[in-house]
């Protein structure tokens, strides 16, 4: 699967949201300034040809949903991320977190929980 662009991911982010949407309804989803209907409509049809977004026919009008669940792109986009940037180490990924995000305690501790359980 190739890597969402910044637009497609954007759109990605408002249908997971959503869970099913009109184009109408997509485009209030964004901040200001809004995209052009058209354009919303063209890049969910990109979506839809990469077999990441499906839909549901309405005479002349279609509600689409998401087929690429986040929670696997998450998964894919991670691996990329870990591979790219960390070496292949999910420690070093952990360990920039906790001295780059400044973790307070409770989220330590909650990190250290999930650790211990694995």
């Amino acid at each position: 699967m190739d890597k969402l662009t910044k637009k497609e991911e954007e759109l990605m982010q408002i249908l997971w949201q959503l869970k099913k949407a009109f184009v109408k309804d997509i485009v209030a989803k964004y901040p200001d300034p809004k995209p052009h209907y058209n354009t919303v409509s063209s890049l969910i049809r990109v979506l839809q040809e990469k077999g990441m977004v499906g839909f549901n026919a309405y005479g002349n009008t279609y509600e689409y949903f998401p087929l690429l669940m986040k929670e696997a792109y998450r998964k894919i986009y991670m691996k990329e991320i870990i591979s790219n940037y960390f070496d292949n180490s999910v420690s070093s990924v952990v360990a920039a977190f906790v001295k780059e995000e400044q973790l307070d305690d409770e989220e330590v501790e909650e990190l250290i929980k999930i650790i211990q359980s694995k």
